[in-house]
């Protein structure tokens, strides 16, 4: 059956991989801001836009997906403010991803890499340092970044069919072609699988990394659903998408990033032998309920005892006058603001690591202002609310050897106060 796998700005009632409407939902977050799009202080004082957050499912072809999809423009606009390179977990990550790509599949020396989506071109710098050439499909400001202070050749636009072929006919295909939390973001599925397959060297290989089902499932994770992540894959819908496209995946594995990614290899159909692994995580999956209402309803729960013990520790600071902050400001981190219901009178402020492009900002939806994170050595707050909670022990340690003896809050998978 012709599917199309792109899909308008809108509503979005049906599973956008196989077309059917069967379709359950997960959790409703009620309207958000994108979590991504930070106010200026003139900002603050005007009409701000709000978009229905809610995740759905269809057993049939195991993909969740948002019902509702957001504009790449508004989502994405040009000084959209993540940035890799600035988290130094981050950037050992991503080198060590680039190390591991090319040892494990002998890639020759002055083969093309091209990471779409590529930020500052962190990831980059890992595959040029093994002799690669490199090239970033960057929409966002961030290219100019990854242009003059990593030196990373970054076409800036949004990665589309058209853009593939100039770069096939420019420089030839790509050996390895990577996104990292990129391809669940992107609503014209079809045009970027389609990119995908022209870009893609017939021997070549194309790596995903995206946040995963089975991860969210399992770690109680409401708040990596947002609105840049369109779809949040299950290796079933992964592997349900592929051959519409002549491709397949030959192996799979789960990565720590983020608190938890699904990573999987693809090449063209038949050139790679599949491994075991990709049998036995579809196998997991089933046995974990990803695909049952039942499972979802539980998690439900969760979420819900989480939220209160949450709450309950907020308003109880308030009440006996101890500081209530938060240090780091990951995009997730606003959709559970937004949803627990904490304002700048729980929550005065959120650190940030110096040199971010969110200093200076404050948080969509409820407008906590963002500042430098030497102010939590100057103030020393009772109480620190880790909202990257999935880098705690590293953050936690940084802040121990400097001699802050705050008790640390982390939100997730489990409610949990470090004293």
């Amino acid at each position: 059956m012709k599917i199309n796998h792109d899909v308008a700005p809108g509503r979005l009632d049906y599973c956008q991989i196989t077309g059917s409407k069967n379709l359950f939902e997960v959790i409703d977050l009620g309207h958000q801001a994108p979590c991504d799009a930070l106010l200026t202080e003139a900002a603050v004082n005007q009409p701000e836009a709000t978009y229905p957050l809610r995740l759905m499912i269809c057993p049939e072809s195991g993909s969740a997906q948002l019902d509702y999809v957001v504009e790449g423009s508004v989502i994405y606009y040009p000084e959209y403010p993540y940035r890799s390179g600035i988290s130094k977990p981050l950037e050992i990550y991503q080198r060590a991803f680039a190390d591991d790509i090319i040892k494990a599949f002998g890639i020759p020396a002055g083969s093309l890499c091209v990471d779409v989506g590529s930020n500052d071109g962190t990831l980059l710098t890992g595959f040029r340092r093994n002799g690669m050439k490199t090239l970033g499909v960057e929409p966002t400001n961030i290219a100019k970044i990854a242009r003059e202070q990593n030196q990373i050749e970054t076409i800036q636009s949004f990665f589309t069919e058209a853009v593939a072929q100039d770069i096939v006919k420019d420089r030839g295909c790509a050996k390895v072609i990577t996104m990292t939390n990129v391809f669940a973001h992107m609503a014209p599925l079809g045009e970027i699988m389609r990119g995908l397959s022209k870009l893609l060297d017939p021997k070549g290989i194309f790596i995903s990394e995206s946040q995963y089902l089975l991860d969210v499932l399992e770690g109680n994770q409401f708040e990596g659903i947002y609105h840049e992540h369109i779809r949040t894959y299950s290796l079933k819908a992964l592997v349900k998408l592929m051959p519409y496209y002549g491709l397949e995946v030959f192996d799979v594995g789960r990565a720590s990033r983020y608190g938890g990614n699904i990573r999987i290899y693809v090449a063209r159909k038949g050139v790679q032998p599949v491994n075991s692994r990709v049998g036995e995580l579809l196998a997991r999956e089933e046995k974990a309920g990803l695909f049952s209402p039942a499972a979802w309803a539980k998690w439900r729960q969760r979420v819900a005892t989480n939220r209160s013990k949450f709450m309950e520790l907020a308003y109880r600071a308030q009440k006996e006058g101890l500081r209530f902050v938060a240090d780091s400001c990951p995009g997730r981190g606003a959709v559970l603001v937004q949803y627990y219901g904490i304002d700048k009178t729980l929550m005065p402020y959120i650190a940030q690591l110096p040199g971010s492009e969110k200093l200076g900002k404050y948080l969509p939806g409820k407008h906590i202002p963002i500042i430098d994170n030497k102010v939590i050595l100057e103030e020393r707050p009772e109480y620190i609310v880790i909202l990257a909670w999935h880098y705690s022990d590293y953050i936690i340690e940084q802040w121990r050897a400097k001699g802050l003896k705050s008790k640390f809050v982390l939100p997730l998978p489990e409610f949990k106060i470090v004293g």
